[in-house]
This record gives structure tokens, C-alpha cells and sequence, in this order.
């Protein structure tokens, strides 16, 4: 099961991601938006929206750095594990906590606002809960780090992240003996990859670059009444 999860269930979470992302894109190009539910509840949705998004953002840009660049990079600037678990524990702290409370307050909204949650799908608030779930868990791991500050389990994670993406044999034997909160984590992060085509959360990987381009100016047509 070890090697299923950690060796095996990553490429299909990602390949899922991939490929049903694009066909989304290319089919159901009039559905890929974050079908913002801003103007039915302003204020809690500005306070939530904007904790939420800037904790993630900083931890999905700390998670990129911190696994994926060699270990040898960070030994060669002179940053020790320690040192690089600390300040991962630090950051990702501080944006976890703005996270989960954005998180909380915009789930809040849309499970108890009667037209928030009439204008929301079960994909939007489940895929909401998930992501609440995976920034407590996100955070329990400091508490389980806090035990041991000698940045080898980090250094471990990294192995598995590097030997995943750079397409490494033996990615799986990194995570035996990993703490169970790491893991659950893991998986949970791969599930949502594996979700990610078919909810909202595409909205993510675009970008307004046609705005560039596009006419200036917009036409607008009335609805006339037949002649009687």
C-alpha cells in the first residue's frame, strides 16, 4: 500500500490533473471560471477570500521551493536542515493560520448564507471542506516537526517529492517510516490534484491574457419586441 500511494497514486492524481484539465478547457470552455459568489455576500467574502488566498498562495510557493530544489543547493548556500525546517515551520505556520481562518469564515458563509448555498454545487463546498481539512492537517505536522528540529523527515519529504516529479525510481521506499499526519497529508493533497478538473479550482492555472488583446470597445444588443 506504501508503495501504491506514494509511488504509484502520485502520477495518477497528476496525469487525472493534467488531461482532464485540458479537456475540460476544451470542451466546457464556458464552465472554467471560480464562479464567484462575491455580490450575493460582499463583506465576509472580501475578509475570507483575501486570508484565504494569500496563505495559500505563499504555502503552495514555499511547498515548491522547499521539496523540489535539491538538497544540495541548500547545502551549498550554507542552509542546514535545521535551519530550512524552522523557517518552513515558521512561514507555513503564519500562512497556514491565514489560510484556515479564510478558509473557515468563506466555508462558514456558504454553508449557513441560504443564497450562498443555493447558488453553491456540492463540488464547490466539498472541494472547500477538502481544502480546510488538508490546512489543519498542513498544520498539525509543525507540532510533529517541533519533536525533532534535525530536518532529516524534511529532508526525506523532499527525496519523495524529487524522485515523483524528476521521474526517480524508488519514490515510495522515501516515505516508509514518515509520520501518519505527513502522509494523510500527502494523500489528501494528491486527492485534491486528482479533483481538481472538475471543480472550481481551475481557475487557479488561468489567466486574464486576453485581455491584452481584445477589443476595446463591447456590443451590446437590446431585446426588441416583435412589431404587433
Amino acid at each position: 500500500m506504501n508503495n501504491f500511494f506514494f509511488g504509484i497514486y502520485p502520477y495518477i492524481a497528476i496525469t487525472v490533473m493534467i488531461l482532464g484539465s485540458i479537456i475540460r478547457y476544451d470542451r466546457d470552455p464556458f464552465t472554467w471560471k471560480s464562479k464567484s459568489s462575491q455580490i450575493l455576500r460582499r463583506r465576509q467574502f472580501v475578509i475570507g477570500s483575501v486570508l484565504f488566498h494569500v496563505g495559500v498562495l505563499i504555502i503552495l510557493f514555499g511547498h515548491v521551493v522547499g521539496l523540489l530544489t535539491p538538497v544540495v543547493i541548500f547545502d551549498a548556500i550554507g542552509i542546514s536542515h535545521s535551519a530550512k525546517q524552522i523557517l518552513a515551520m515558521s512561514v507555513g505556520g503564519i500562512a497556514g493560520i491565514m489560510a484556515l481562518t479564510g478558509g473557515a469564515i468563506l466555508l462558514h458563509r456558504r454553508m449557513t448564507d441560504p443564497r450562498v448555498r443555493a447558488n453553491s454545487t456540492l463540488a464547490d463546498t466539498g472541494i472547500l471542506a477538502l481544502l480546510v481539512l488538508q490546512l489543519v492537517l498542513g498544520l498539525l505536522t509543525i507540532l510533529v516537526s517541533l519533536q525533532h528540529l534535525d530536518g532529516e523527515e524534511m529532508v526525506r519529504l523532499m527525496s519523495w517529492a524529487q524522485s515523483i516529479v524528476y521521474l526517480r525510481s524508488g519514490a515510495a521506499d522515501h516515505m516508509a517510516g514518515v509520520n501518519i499526519l505527513f502522509k494523510l497529508h500527502i494523500f489528501l493533497g494528491l486527492t485534491i490534484f486528482l479533483l481538481f478538473p472538475f471543480t472550481r479550482l481551475v481557475h487557479m492555472i488561468s489567466a486574464p491574457v486576453r485581455y491584452l488583446w481584445r477589443p476595446g470597445y463591447q456590443i451590446v444588443r437590446t431585446k426588441r419586441h416583435p412589431a404587433e
